[in-house]
C-alpha cells in the first residue's frame, strides 16, 4: 500500500512531464529561487521564472535549428544550470536527451554520438568544443554544436559552432512570430514520451542506453519522496555527474516536485569548500567521495596535537559504542562531533545517502557515530535509480535498506542461504535499451528486472544485502566462495588506501592490488622524513609498504581465515576511468584489470618476490611517460604455501 501523500507535493500527479511541471513552478512560484551557481566568488541566484525563460530561450532556439520531435539531442559538461536549462528544453520539444558524463574520453563520446545519430549538441565550454571538433570529421551526423561559455571560443571558425547569444537572438524571433509556441510544444508532450536516455555502468563494454519515460520517472520520484522528503525550503548541492541517473532523479525529477533549491559548486576542486558555504540539508554523495572525506578528516588529525588526536580517539570511541546501543552520545557531540559536522558544511544534514557503489560498512559507521543520517540507497538506471533505501529509525549498516512504497524486490534461484538473483521493478521502469532488443529482452522479463546483483533479504527486518555482482563472485581453488567487493570496501576505510582490488578466483589464496591514497600518504612520509619524487616512487618506499602491510593485516583479523589476503603488491600508478580500469561511477572494470596486469597477477601466484614493471603511461593532457621499476610481492601471515602434489599424497595417506 503507497504510503500517503505528502501535502506539498499532492498538487504536482497531475503533471506528467518536466516542462509542464516547470511551467507550474514558475507560474505559482516565480520569485522563488530555484537555483544558485557559483561564479568567481559569488553565489547567483535563477528563479523559477528564470528557469522557465532560459528553458523557453534554448527550446525555441533549437526549434529554429530545425529540431524535430523524437529527436535526440545530447548535453555535455560539468553540472551547471545551463545543462539542466538543456535537458528540459529538449523534452519540450519532446526530444530525448542524451547526458555525457564531462571526462568521457574522445571515443567514449564519438561511440555515443555516432550509436544515437545525434545532430545536435550542447556544450558546456571551450574543453567539450575541442573534444567535438577533434572527433566530428568521423560524426557526419553532427550539424550543431551549441555552446554556451564564450570564454576562448573567438579563435575558432567552424560553420557548426553556435553561441547561446546566437541562439537566442534565433529563439526571440521565432517568439515573435509566435508567443505561444513554447507552451503549445510543451502542451503536445505526453507522460509516455522517452525523456531521458541514461547510459549504464558499462563494467564489461560500451555503455547501453536505458529509455525512460516522463511519467513514470517522475511518479518513481514522486514515491523516493515519500520515503525521504524534501521541502522548497531544503538546500541540496549538485556534486555527481548530471548524466549519472541518481543525479537526474535529486538536481533534476526530484527538484521539479519539491521546489528544493540546486546549488551548483565553482569548480570540482573547491566542491567542499562550497558545500560547507551553503550548509545544505540534503546531500547524495559516491561511497569515493565518502571514502574521501573519511580518509581527509584522519589525514588532518594525523597534523593535529597530541591533545587533540586523544580529543579525537574518545570522541569516536563514544560515539562508536553509543552508536552499537542506537543513540548519540552528548559527550562526544560536545568534545568532537559538533565542531567537525560544521567544519564539513554538515550542520543541517536531515538525510544524507550514498549510492552507485556498495559503502563498507566501517565508512558507514563512521559517518552514523558523527551524527550525520548517512543512508544507503541501492538501484540501476534501468529502474529509475533508487529504489530501496534505510528509512531514519531502521539503518543496518550491512544492507541498502527497504524497498520503496511502490517497488517490489525478490530474490531468483536462492541457494540454501538464500542468495540469489536480486530481481526487481518500480514505477520508475525502462521502456527497454535504445536500439538494443536483445539487451533488453535479456534484462527485462515479464515486468521485472534482473539486476544482475547477488544478494539476500534479512528475515529479520526484510532489508535488502547486495553481496556483490554475480559474475564477481569467486570461488577459491580451495572452494572458498568470497565477495571482492565486500573485502576492497574494508580495506578502502583506509585513509591509506584509495583502490583495491581482490584477486583468488581458481587461485589457492587470495591477494590484493592496492592503490595508495597519494596525498595523505605522501603527508604521512613528509611527517617521516621520507623522500619521494612521484606516486611511483612513494609506493614503492619499504617504510610505505610496511605501513599498508598493517593496514590489510587490520583487515584480515576482521575476515574468516579461509578469506584472508595472502599477499599483496602496491600498484605504480592510481587506476582511472581514462584508462578503461574503473567505470565513470568508479567502479572496477576486472576484467580489464585481468587483462591489463596479467604479468603482476602471475607473478603474485608463481611465488616470485619481485614484479619488473617497463611500461608507458598516458597523461590527460596527452603527454606519455615511461615506467620502470620493481613492485614488491609483500607476503601476509595469512599466507599459507599451496601443497605440492607430494603434501596431498602424503596428507591423503596420513
Amino acid at each position: 500500500m503507497a504510503e500517503p501523500m505528502p501535502v506539498q507535493y499532492a498538487d504536482v500527479v497531475r503533471y506528467d512531464t518536466f516542462p509542464k511541471l516547470l511551467l507550474h513552478n514558475a507560474e505559482r512560484w516565480p520569485g522563488d529561487v530555484a537555483m544558485r551557481e557559483k561564479e568567481f566568488g559569488i553565489w547567483n541566484e535563477f528563479t523559477w521564472s528564470d528557469y522557465r525563460d532560459r528553458v523557453r530561450e534554448i527550446a525555441l532556439g533549437l526549434l529554429s535549428l530545425g529540431v524535430r520531435r523524437g529527436e535526440i539531442v545530447s548535453i555535455i559538461g560539468r553540472n551547471r544550470p545551463e545543462m539542466v536549462w538543456g535537458e528540459i528544453a529538449a523534452h519540450a520539444l519532446g526530444c530525448m536527451s542524451l547526458g555525457i558524463y564531462s571526462d568521457a574520453l574522445n571515443e567514449e563520446v564519438a561511440y555515443l554520438i555516432e550509436y544515437a545519430q545525434v545532430r545536435i549538441v550542447l556544450a558546456e565550454d571551450e574543453e567539450q568544443v575541442d573534444k567535438l571538433l577533434e572527433i566530428a570529421e568521423r560524426l557526419p551526423c553532427i550539424e550543431r554544436i551549441v555552446y554556451f561559455d564564450p570564454r576562448g571560443m573567438r579563435k575558432y571558425d567552424d560553420a557548426r559552432l553556435m553561441s547561446w547569444e546566437d541562439l537566442k537572438a534565433a529563439a526571440a524571433r521565432v517568439h515573435a512570430d509566435d508567443p505561444k509556441r513554447f507552451e503549445s510544444e510543451v502542451a503536445l508532450g505526453k507522460g509516455s514520451d522517452v525523456a531521458v536516455l541514461c547510459t549504464t555502468s558499462g563494467t564489461v563494454s560500451n555503455p547501453k542506453i536505458a529509455m525512460l519515460q516522463s511519467g513514470p520517472f517522475l511518479a518513481h520520484c514522486l514515491s523516493y519522496l515519500r520515503a525521504d522528503p524534501k521541502m522548497p525550503s531544503d538546500d541540496y548541492v549538485s556534486m555527481l555527474p548530471l548524466p549519472w541517473i541518481m543525479e537526474q532523479i535529486y538536481a533534476v525529477g526530484q527538484a521539479l516536485i519539491s521546489r528544493i533549491t540546486v546549488n551548483f559548486v565553482e569548480e570540482p576542486e573547491t566542491q567542499m569548500a562550497d558545500l560547507r558555504e551553503i550548509g545544505p540539508t540534503f546531500v547524495l554523495l559516491a561511497p569515493r567521495v565518502w571514502e574521501q572525506i573519511a580518509a581527509d578528516v584522519r589525514a588532518r588529525i594525523m597534523d593535529a596535537t597530541r591533545f587533540k588526536q586523544r580529543m579525537f580517539a574518545l570522541g569516536m570511541k563514544l560515539g562508536l559504542a553509543a552508536l552499537e546501543k542506537r543513540r548519540r552520545s552528548r559527550l562526544a557531540d560536545w568534545i568532537l562531533f559538533r565542531a567537525l559536522r560544521d567544519r564539513l558544511g554538515f550542520t543541517y544534514l536531515k538525510s544524507a545517502a550514498t549510492g552507485g557503489a556498495a559503502l563498507g560498512p566501517e565508512t558507514f559507521r563512521f559517518f552514523q557515530a558523527m551524527g550525520i543520517p548517512l543512508r544507503q540507497i541501492y538501484g540501476q538506471t534501468e529502474l529509475a535509480g533508487a529504489y530501496t533505501i534505510h528509512r531514519p529509525d531502521d539503518v543496518d549498516f550491512d544492507t541498502v535498506g527497504v524497498p520503496f512504497d511502490t517497488s517490489e524486490v525478490r530474490i531468483d534461484n536462492p541457494d540454501a542461504n538464500g542468495v540469489g538473483e536480486i530481481v526487481a521493478r518500480s514505477e520508475g521502469l525502462f521502456l527497454g535499451f535504445y536500439r538494443n532488443d536483445e539487451a533488453t529482452r535479456a534484462d527485462l522479463r515479464d515486468g521485472w528486472m534482473h539486476t544482475g546483483d547477488a544478494g539476500y533479504i534479512k528475515r529479520e527486518n526484510g532489508h535488502l544485502v547486495v553481496i556483490d555482482r554475480i559474475k564477481d563472485l569467486a570461488v577459491t581453488s580451495a572452494g572458498t566462495r568470497f565477495s571482492p567487493m565486500f573485502i576492497e570496501n574494508k580495506l578502502k576505510f583506509s585513509p591509506f588506501i584509495a583502490e583495491a582490488v581482490i584477486l583468488g578466483h581458481d587461485k589457492p589464496f587470495l591477494a590484493a592490488i592496492i592503490c595508495i591514497r597519494y596525498q595523505i600518504v605522501a603527508k604521512w612520509a613528509e611527517q617521516r622524513g621520507i623522500a619521494f619524487t612521484n606516486y611511483t616512487n612513494l609506493s614503492a618506499q619499504p617504510q610505505v609498504y610496511a605501513l599498508l602491510r598493517d593496514e590489510v593485516e587490520k583487515v584480515n583479523a576482521t575476515l574468516p581465515e579461509a578469506q584472508r589476503i595472502g599477499k599483496f603488491v602496491l600498484l605504480y600508478k592510481e587506476l582511472d576511468a581514462d584508462d578503461g580500469e574503473l567505470t565513470r561511477t568508479r567502479k572496477v572494470r576486472r576484467g580489464v584489470i585481468n587483462e591489463k596486469y596479467a604479468d603482476i597477477i602471475d607473478a603474485i601466484y608463481a611465488g616470485e618476490p619481485k614484479v619488473h614493471v617497463d611500461t608507458m603511461i598516458t597523461f590527460q593532457d596527452g603527454t606519455k611517460s615511461r615506467i620502470r621499476t620493481d613492485l614488491v610481492v609483500e607476503t601476509l601471515r595469512a599466507y599459507r604455501p599451496p601443497m605440492r602434489r607430494t603434501d596431498e599424497e602424503e596428507a591423503v595417506t596420513a
